[in-house]
């Protein structure tokens, strides 16, 4: 009796696992591959690279699904954070020019002049996108660290310290 209802529970998974539809097993799979990398040791990259590549895949294969666009924001999210800036300016553009209506639209800007600016050392670009950021998106969330970010373009951490604390000075 016992082993009738695992053979019935294993049949079952077959069942279901056939019904799947290649997209929903991609799908499957970047949960799991997700699971892997968040649980892993920080900065695994192998799992990294595994992980934006099936991102990437999905979107190839899916453009038109409604996850696409975050899948690629989370792909350009890790990337960056694996201090691959090229490849998350890449994603990040991917984003703006395919998924207009994406609700991160404007991190996505944002986020490239971060990079320019901390990853490249591109002072100039960095400058650009900060500037077509708030002439965008002036009332967005990171538009104060926009204008932050401009008032301290190419400063070093001693000009900004002697800064605070003239300002503080000032302040008493």
């Amino acid at each position: 009796m016992k082993y009738n209802k695992i053979f019935s529970l294993i049949f079952l998974g077959l069942i279901i696992a056939s019904c799947s539809s290649p997209q929903q097993k991609m799908k499957s799979t970047i949960q799991e591959q997700e699971k892997a990398f968040y649980t892993s040791q920080p900065g695994d990259a192998n799992l990294a690279v595994v992980l934006i590549n099936s991102y990437v895949s999905y979107v190839a294969n899916y453009p038109s699904d409604i996850d696409a666009p975050e899948f690629l924001f989370k792909a350009a999210d890790i990337a960056m954070n694996m201090n691959k800036p090229q490849q998350a300016i890449k994603l990040f553009q991917r984003i703006i020019g395919d998924y207009s209506d994406f609700d991160k639209l404007p991190q996505c800007l944002f986020l490239q002049g971060y990079i320019y600016e901390n990853n490249l050392g591109n002072l100039q670009k960095a400058k650009e996108i900060y500037l077509e950021f708030l002439e965008k998106y002036p009332n967005d969330e990171f538009a104060d660290d926009a204008e932050v970010s401009l008032q301290n373009l190419g400063k070093s951490p001693e000009q900004l310290i002697r800064e605070f604390e003239e300002k503080s000075k000032s302040q008493e």
